[in-house]
């Protein structure tokens, strides 16, 4: 409810306190006082670490499955949506800046008199304030330039801490790792210089550390919409007779591809019993693979477009590509576009280890399918 009304922990609370239909909802009594908004992030925190997140949800599931609201082996389908993470969204100075601020404040925090002889005076005016409140530089110059003072004195806190062997329980403070790992990726030191890293010698999206505060968060872009979080799946049933309910939550970096989640929602949807006959999905979810494994495995029809071919007949359009070619797989039997048969079906492995099923025609009809090539050349067929 909070998070469909777009409401803060203080306005939830709030809401608890005083809304007829938030009472009603959660069954308390009209004049019940409600609690300090505080409560609700230790539940959620709780909820966490007891590795609790779906409980609500699976006892909903449970009580609709009793009530013939819910039936295995049904039709459901699968789309991810983002999910924003819940900090703000920095550019490279500012997440350089930010991340040696948030080392420096837990450095003041545990080991205040270690800390204290071991920065420069002007450090308190860089790095005080959040550097989204920072009055940033407006020349480039300028901008370069602070950029540079920032990565040497990271690399002095680093080079620091790592010498002190008789304090060696500060490596273990997590931003003193967070702020190693942003280092290595922003910047770089050749002949013994700090160097800032162009756009194209950085990491890929899927490694790069978007913010001190959630180094879990990617940035990633979805046709319009570029978002810093995660990227959410949710299956739901979408029987004709019976209500469409959620009956599946997957989470995941929001750089990961969707293909990469067919097997694990599939794999939990039958660790609830609700594993459905039909699986209605994008192109995102479908290849071969999981076209293979879903009914192999869970005796699921995967119903979903197939992605485009990507080998050089299919992006020319100028040659006969696989999806032209018949495939049976009961007789092990491929027929080319003239109605020819293969001679040969054998199954080996690729350099990656993934299954290969090689077919080969008759020579004759590949002598055959060259004179058919010469005649259609003047249309710009090609066959193989």
């Amino acid at each position: 409810m909070q998070f469909v009304e777009g409401l803060t922990d203080r306005q939830a609370a709030d809401a608890v306190r005083g809304h007829i239909d938030w009472k009603y909802a959660l069954g308390l009594e009209l004049n019940d006082p409600g609690f300090d908004y505080s409560v609700l992030s230790e539940f959620r925190q709780r909820l966490i670490n007891n590795c609790r997140e779906e409980e609500l949800l699976n006892q909903m599931l449970a009580r609709f499955q009793e009530l013939g609201l819910l039936k295995n082996k049904g039709r459901a389908r699968t789309d991810s949506t983002h999910v924003f993470a819940a900090v703000r969204q920095l550019n490279r100075l500012e997440l350089v800046g930010e991340t040696l601020r948030h080392t420096l404040n837990d450095l003041a925090y545990f080991a205040p008199d270690w800390l204290q002889p071991r920065v420069e005076a002007d450090w308190f005016e860089r790095y005080s304030l959040r550097f989204e409140q920072y009055r940033l530089p407006k020349s480039k110059a300028e901008r370069e330039s602070l950029r540079l003072q920032i990565g040497i004195d990271g690399y002095y806190l680093l080079k620091t801490l790592y010498q002190d062997s008789s304090s060696s329980w500060l490596w273990q403070i997590p931003s003193v790792e967070i702020l190693r790992i942003v280092w290595v990726q922003q910047f770089y030191i050749q002949s013994k210089q700090v160097y800032w890293r162009e756009q194209d010698n950085l990491p890929p999206n899927r490694l790069q550390i978007e913010s001190p505060y959630d180094i879990d968060a990617r940035n990633s872009s979805k046709r319009e919409i570029n978002w810093t979080g995660y990227k959410m799946h949710l299956t739901e049933i979408c029987d004709p007779i019976l209500p469409n309910l959620i009956i599946n939550v997957e989470t995941d970096v929001a750089t990961s591809a969707d293909v990469v989640m067919t097997s694990t929602i599939h794999a939990h949807l039958e660790q609830k019993n609700l594993l459905p006959e039909e699986h209605i999905v994008d192109t995102g979810y479908v290849n071969a693979q999981n076209l293979v494994d879903s009914k192999s495995n869970f005796n699921v029809d995967l119903v979903g477009k197939v992605p485009p071919g990507t080998s050089w007949q299919a992006t020319e359009q100028s040659g006969f590509e696989q999806n032209c070619f018949t495939i049976d797989w009961d007789l092990k039997c491929v027929e080319c576009p003239m109605g020819k048969q293969s001679k040969s079906w054998r199954t080996t492995v690729d350099s990656h280890n993934n299954p290969v099923v090689k077919v080969q025609f008759d020579n004759r009809i590949v002598v055959f399918a060259q004179v058919v090539q010469n005649a259609l050349a003047q249309k710009n067929y090609r066959v193989f």
